[in-house]
């Protein structure tokens, strides 16, 4: 059974930086493509970054792109970080990561993940 645990959510100040990691367990995820979403209060879920299952692809939200970046553990094929720097208050939300097996090129619809973190929250202060 595939288990994703994201990490390192928090309270930052406008202008800081975090960095999210998602651990997975389960089979080998070395076929995976995998994804960041956000959800804030009242608003629907949202893309933020994708990585292909090879890692050479990256796609990110226009919101996001120049500040947030994703990547995987070099090492092992079953962590993915989203590194999130000039962080600012509309970026507070629940940040879920996400995961399909199957060799997939970036994908950026929720639709299109099978499995999905419990969320962590990220917090941004003015």
């Amino acid at each position: 059974q595939v288990q994703l645990v994201e990490s390192g959510g928090g309270l930052v100040q406008a202008g800081g930086s975090l960095r999210l990691s998602c651990a997975a367990s389960g089979p080998t995820f070395s076929s995976y493509a995998w994804g960041w979403f956000r959800q804030a209060p009242g608003k629907e879920r949202e893309f933020v970054a994708a990585i292909s299952w090879a890692g050479g692809s990256t796609r990110y939200a226009d919101s996001v792109k120049g500040r947030f970046t994703i990547s995987r553990d070099n090492a092992k094929d079953t962590v993915v970080f989203l590194q999130m720097n000039g962080l600012t208050p509309e970026d507070t939300a629940v940040y879920y990561c996400a995961a399909k097996d199957g060799r997939p090129a970036v994908l950026v619809s929720a639709s299109d993940y099978d499995y999905w973190g419990q969320g962590t929250q990220v917090t941004v202060s003015s």
